[in-house]
């Protein structure tokens, strides 16, 4: 059966793919001197689990139709991701699959420049685990009666402030839950997220409950009512965005409305100097 523009397309992207790689970056040993940049056919077979004959078919278009298994070997051992990895199984006519990369343990240098930035609204940056891995002044300020302002889960289920922290504690209860749910669909294999739920399950039975019910919902713009101990009533929108480049990320921040009591409580908050309300 002669190749098809679909079969020659995929075979010129692997080849473009194998062209731009090298052998130290994926772990092979560099071989001596090469004709050609990048990887050899064979070490391609050797990473994607696959006959030299079998992927030299692939590459020039004479093997049609390869199944989801094969393409999920080769973008393994290329360690392709993202669009890339999305791309080669669109190419075979494929619908990709979900992407699995495991979410970063860290903000990029210019995030977390830009969240210190924000001098007007609380900030911070959660993984799928919902670890907070960086947080600005004003978040730090607004978290403060928490013993530890590290994990969202971990901070409403098993910090005694929480309950007096959150106006409607239930509510929170209910969408972290849900939020934390929605995480397992892109990362239910996360080593962090995994922990978090085993350690919040063994110690709370009011997160085993809600957890157990398995109601999913993503974070969207919602509204933050807070007691702080040092400024009293807080009210926020709380925005979310995915961080671009940095899959599982996600980018949370609050905003008040300009002159409310919120607004004029947050420069204390700031700067750590707040007093007791009166």
């Amino acid at each position: 059966m002669p190749s098809s523009s679909a079969d020659l397309a995929l075979g010129a992207y692997l080849r473009a793919i194998r062209g731009r790689l090298s052998p130290e970056a994926l772990g092979l040993p560099s071989g001596g001197l090469r004709r050609v940049a990048g990887l050899r056919r064979e070490e391609v077979a050797v990473l994607g689990g696959l006959s030299v004959d079998y992927y030299t078919r692939l590459e020039q278009g004479r093997e049609i139709s390869p199944g989801s298994a094969v393409l999920d070997g080769i973008a393994d051992g290329l360690e392709l991701e993202g669009d890339e990895r999305d791309h080669l199984f669109t190419l075979a006519g494929l619908v990709p699959p979900p992407r699995r990369s495991r979410a970063p343990g860290s903000v990029s240098p210019a995030l977390g420049q830009l969240l210190d930035s924000w001098s007007a609204h609380p900030a911070f940056v959660i993984d799928p685990a919902h670890d907070v891995l960086a947080a600005n002044a004003l978040a730090r300020g607004v978290h403060a009666p928490f013993a530890r302002f590290d994990n969202l889960v971990r901070m409403a289920f098993t910090d005694p402030v929480a309950r007096d922290f959150h106006v409607d504690w239930s509510r929170t209860a209910d969408s972290t839950v849900a939020s934390l749910r929605a995480a397992t669909a892109e990362h239910g294999a996360d080593p962090g997220l995994l922990a978090v739920v085993a350690e919040v399950r063994g110690r709370s039975d009011e997160f085993e409950e809600r957890w157990s019910a398995q109601r999913v919902q993503r974070k969207a713009v919602t509204t933050k009512r807070f007691v702080h101990g040092e400024v009293g009533g807080l009210e926020f929108d709380a925005h979310t965005f995915a961080v671009q480049g940095s899959p599982g990320l996600q980018l949370v921040v609050y905003g008040c409305a300009p002159g409310s009591a919120t607004a004029q409580a947050l420069p204390l908050l700031a700067i750590g100097g707040a007093v007791v309300r009166r």
